[in-house]
């Protein structure tokens, strides 16, 4: 299939201007000045992107694609994600987690839920374990998942500084972190230890203690819903400083009673203030997995489920409201967890990179989007379907 996307403002997510790109399968196999393209002989697809800004797709680092929750029972476990759902956030890579519950959600079903939504279209990857260690793992250890199982990208999400984490010494926090280290580069993948961080005093002290005490550097290790409290956010934006990744949630929405979270516009304005370094920052949803709220004394008092719109409404704020730039909004929710993560064929908008594109109106909307070089939404209808749908 051969598809030409004429004339779009491109942000690649270096701003290039007015340009075509021309699509060939699954690759960009060319971005040249509007109408130099000519084909003759074959069918081409042809997009009018004109009146529309082009961007690579988001890259999604934290969705509980199986559900997550339970925090409140078994009736408290939340649904699966779609296919749909995924399309109409304009994300074209999610990597997968299981969370709270690794008893009732197993790391085989997460696979085989990745691997569904690969087939519908999207590009997925998933996460070794769930809240606790020892690490629930497929072939017994998060070392041979990584070497073994192609999907698999790291381990987590493993809590710390939180009432429901497995409460985790740091000798057993730094055999995970090293078996990831190991895992990784023998797989050549990157290896991520995802950390879950709670609302506990300890905040970042398991990530700071590793990288002082070992030779496991900061950027096998990423924190994520890190604006969950002004303090741990501090600490996160420090954490960068020493190199290391953070991961905030968009999704974030706990009783303001009773917590103290930070939206991510609020989050982005402090790094900027802090001179954090944007390269070092990534957004992702925790979709589909409970948002709970607890009491003082741990009671659940509240549940709603987070959504992956919300990756799309906080990218809109934060270009509207000049917080950002569309450039470097464009790294934050695609380039940056690229780098990270090590998916080398996403990310960018340049030719032999995967055509994983997404089609905005003067507004932000999300009007068209590509997976694979694959239509999945045009002039705002979704085209890519689940099996069941």
């Amino acid at each position: 299939m051969i598809t030409l996307i004429r004339d779009g403002q491109i942000f690649s997510p270096k701003p290039l201007g007015k340009k075509d790109v021309l699509v060939s399968g699954s690759k960009i196999i060319a971005i040249t000045e509007p109408g130099h393209i000519k084909i003759d002989g074959v069918n081409v697809d042809v997009v009018d992107a004109s009146k529309k800004i082009v961007i690579p797709g988001f890259i999604d680092s934290h969705a509980h694609i199986l559900g997550g929750g339970g925090e409140g029972g078994p009736a408290t476990r939340a649904p699966e994600i779609t296919v749909e759902d995924i399309i109409s956030s304009g994300v074209t890579t999610v990597i997968g987690c299981l969370g709270t519950d690794g008893t009732t959600r197993h790391m085989e079903s997460l696979l085989a839920k990745a691997r569904g939504l690969e087939e519908e279209g999207i590009t997925t990857y998933i996460f070794s374990g769930s809240y606790e260690i020892p690490v629930v793992t497929i072939t017994g250890s998060v070392h041979s998942d990584l070497i073994l199982i192609d999907k698999v990208i790291g381990a987590g999400e493993i809590a710390v500084s939180d009432h429901r984490s497995s409460q985790p010494t740091f000798d057993e926090f730094t055999r995970l972190a090293a078996q990831c280290r190991v895992g990784g580069m023998l797989s050549g993948k990157a290896g991520v230890l995802h950390c879950h961080l709670g609302d506990g005093p300890r905040r970042l002290d398991m990530l700071f203690r590793l990288i002082k005490e070992t030779e496991i550097p900061p950027t096998q290790v990423i924190p994520t819903h890190v604006n969950r409290n002004h303090e741990l956010l501090e600490e996160a934006l420090e954490f960068t400083q020493q190199g290391g990744y953070i991961d905030l949630t968009a999704g974030i929405n706990p009783d303001p009673q009773e917590h103290d979270e930070i939206s991510v516009a609020a989050a982005i304005r402090l790094c900027l203030k802090k001179q954090a370094p944007l390269s070092h920052i990534t957004i992702s949803s925790d979709s589909n997995g409970s948002l709970p709220v607890f009491d003082k004394k741990g009671n659940l008092i509240g549940l709603t489920i987070a959504s992956q719109k919300s990756l799309m409404k906080n990218f809109r704020f934060l270009v509207q409201k000049d917080i950002l730039s569309l450039e470097d909004a464009v790294k934050l929710f695609s380039t940056n967890p690229a780098t990270f993560y090590k998916l080398n064929q996403k990310g960018e908008i340049k030719v032999g990179k995967d055509a994983d594109l997404v089609l905005l109106d003067k507004e932000y909307i999300l009007t068209d989007s590509f997976a694979m070089g694959r239509i999945t939404m045009a002039n705002g209808k979704i085209i890519a379907k689940g099996t069941f749908t």
